[in-house]
C-alpha cells in the first residue's frame, strides 16, 4: 500500500500495528511524530527565506520559525548581522546606547532582538529552518511524506509505545527511523553538493 497521504498513513499505522481500536488515538502518535522529526531532521526542504522591515529593536519570529541560518541587511553590501546571547547583548547595549545600523542579533522566546536601537528602516532578510507542516485531513500532505514515507511511518510507530506499554517491536521501528534520518541527510548533503569537487582556498600567514 502506498502512503502518500494522512489517511493513509493512519490506515499503514493501524495495520503495522495491527489494531483496529486506535482510531482516536493515532493521530496523536502522528504529532508526537512531527514534534520529533521537526526536532531532529534539517533538510534543503524545510529552508525558508523571510523579509523584514527593521525599525524597530524587537519583532516577532515568523510563525513556523525552527532554526535561524542566516540573518542579513539588505544593504550595499549585504550585511551579515552575528547572533550574540541575550546576556551578551544587554551587555553590549551599554557599549552601543544610540541609534544606529544593526550589528548584532539574538533571539529571545519567540522574539528577535537587534543592537543597536535602529535609527531608521532597513530591509532584512531571515534564512531559517521552517518546521514541518503538520498533516490533517484539510493538508494530507507535506514535503516529508511525498518524499520519505517510511520515515513518517516509523517514527510514528515508535510514538504508539508509550501507549501501547509493551511492544518488544519498538525497538526495531526506532533503529529504522534512525537510519532513515540519516539517509536522507547524506542523500540532502549529496544534493546539495552535486558531483563538484570542493577547491581548497589557500591561506598565507605573516
Amino acid at each position: 500500500m502506498a502512503i502518500t497521504t494522512y489517511s493513509e498513513l493512519k490506515t499503514a499505522v493501524a495495520d503495522w500495528l495491527n489494531r483496529s481500536d486506535l482510531t482516536s488515538a493515532i493521530p496523536n502518535f502522528i504529532s508526537l511524530a512531527e514534534a520529533q522529526m521537526s526536532r531532529q531532521i534539517r533538510h534543503r526542504k524545510m529552508v525558508v527565506r523571510a523579509d523584514a522591515t527593521l525599525d524597530t529593536p524587537y519583532f516577532a519570529v515568523p510563525s513556523d520559525w525552527k532554526e535561524t541560518i542566516r540573518f542579513q541587511l539588505n544593504t550595499n553590501p549585504v550585511t551579515p548581522l552575528l547572533y550574540v546571547t541575550p546576556e551578551q547583548l544587554l551587555e553590549d547595549s551599554q557599549v552601543y546606547s544610540a541609534g544606529g545600523q544593526p550589528m548584532f542579533f539574538t533571539t529571545i522566546g519567540q522574539q528577535f532582538e537587534v543592537l543597536p536601537q535602529p535609527d531608521g528602516s532597513y530591509d532584512a532578510e531571515l534564512l531559517y529552518y521552517a518546521k514541518l507542516p503538520a498533516l490533517s485531513d484539510a493538508a494530507p500532505t507535506n514535503w516529508l511524506l511525498t518524499e520519505s514515507p517510511d520515515i513518517y511511518l516509523y517514527a510514528t510507530l515508535a510514538q504508539s509505545a508509550p501507549y501501547l506499554k509493551e511492544d518488544e517491536r519498538t525497538g526495531i521501528w526506532t533503529s529504522l527511523y534512525e537510519k532513515m534520518v540519516e539517509d536522507m541527510r547524506i542523500a540532502d548533503e549529496r544534493a546539495r553538493i552535486g558531483s563538484s569537487k570542493l577547491k581548497p582556498r589557500l591561506r598565507t600567514f605573516g
